[in-house]
């Protein structure tokens, strides 16, 4: 376990949320409801806390992640300005899958680069929404560059990828505005914002979300973040421990849609200032989790489960505590078997 990054004064930071009227969009999809935020009361007791909550996305619109919120509403604003463009991107699985399943509602081509270790599954669930799949040599980052690369060649393709770099930022920012209906959906619920949400990270474009929707002006309550990552692929931990927009070599893990080498351009100055807390997790400690979590009653994939061993890991820690009566949302972003 690492744990470098504790900033308690990121609380003051604050930051308009992401802007658009996304949920009112999500509400005209067919499928949409908000989904369960479903109790733990056994972990509650096991880590001295009033109450632990889990944001359940194993079902959305659909889908069993929760990419088809930002996918969704990028798509959307880039059908509105660019109508019957074919969608472009590059995926681990969920974020390519949902950005196909888009493609159909709109009834235009769908063109997904997947790394060549992808999964036969991964790339037949994604095929399996009419998207055409197509295997790059190397990792994520290197079928996010021949996405990119792709999508600049010709006309009447439009690039749709969760990250942000020097000059692509409009699409991110659609994606990052897409997640914050599941963010008003736990305030709802819950009747006021949590003490402390935990949020896995791949790039950071959920993480952003949740630290513009948590650090607006004005917010009477402003939870801790603690965002979650793998050992092998801890970017934005890095990052933060550098002071500095970093990259890192990753390896092999079983959190697969969080193997990501760079933050997102946008995201990173945002969790930056922040971000109350970072820790890094190996497999083992998820693969407990999942377990701990199939025990509530909660089913879920690699990273989904990532939130509750990082928090763990965090609580592990003498620099972090909560108190006890607390109130902590961990998010589970996918359904079993990684989501996709």
């Amino acid at each position: 376990m690492v744990f470098p990054h504790f900033a308690p004064r990121a609380r003051q930071w604050t930051a308009e949320p992401a802007a658009g009227d996304a949920r009112d969009f999500h509400r005209t999809l067919p499928d949409y409801r908000p989904t369960p935020l479903r109790p733990a009361p056994g972990l509650a007791t096991e880590l001295g806390v009033a109450e632990v909550w889990v944001k359940d996305e194993s079902q959305r619109l659909g889908l069993p992640a929760f990419k088809i919120l930002g996918a969704s509403w990028a798509c959307h604003q880039v059908q509105d300005r660019h109508p019957g463009a074919a969608l472009v991107t590059a995926t681990e699985g969920n974020h390519g899958r949902a950005v196909a399943r888009m493609a159909r509602h709109f009834g235009v081509p769908a063109i997904i680069f997947v790394p060549d270790n992808a999964s036969r599954r991964t790339v037949d669930l994604i095929a399996g929404e009419g998207a055409w799949v197509i295997k790059v040599e190397g990792r994520y980052d290197d079928a996010v560059e021949t996405a990119r690369e792709y999508a600049a060649a010709g006309p009447g393709r439009e690039l749709v990828q969760d990250t942000a770099w020097e000059g692509y930022a409009e699409v991110p920012a659609w994606i990052v505005a897409g997640y914050r209906t599941l963010l008003l959906e736990i305030d709802e619920e819950l009747g006021r914002a949590p003490d402390l949400i935990a949020v896995p990270v791949g790039v950071g474009s959920l993480a952003e979300a949740v630290v513009r929707h948590y650090r607006q002006p004005g917010d009477r309550v402003r939870p801790t973040v603690l965002t979650v990552e793998p050992e092998g692929a801890a970017c934005v931990l890095a990052s933060l421990t550098a002071g500095e927009l970093t990259s890192v070599r990753t390896g092999t893990t079983i959190l697969a849609g969080l193997n990501c080498a760079t933050p997102s351009a946008s995201a990173w100055p945002v969790l930056r200032d922040g971000c109350d807390a970072a820790v890094a997790v190996i497999d083992d400690q998820v693969r407990a989790a999942l377990v701990e979590l199939d025990e509530e009653g909660i089913a879920t994939g690699p990273c989904g489960a990532a939130t509750l061993a990082g928090l763990r890991a965090a609580l592990a820690d003498e620099a972090f505590e909560l108190p006890a009566d607390a109130v902590v949302v961990l998010i589970n972003t996918e359904g079993p078997t990684q989501g996709v």
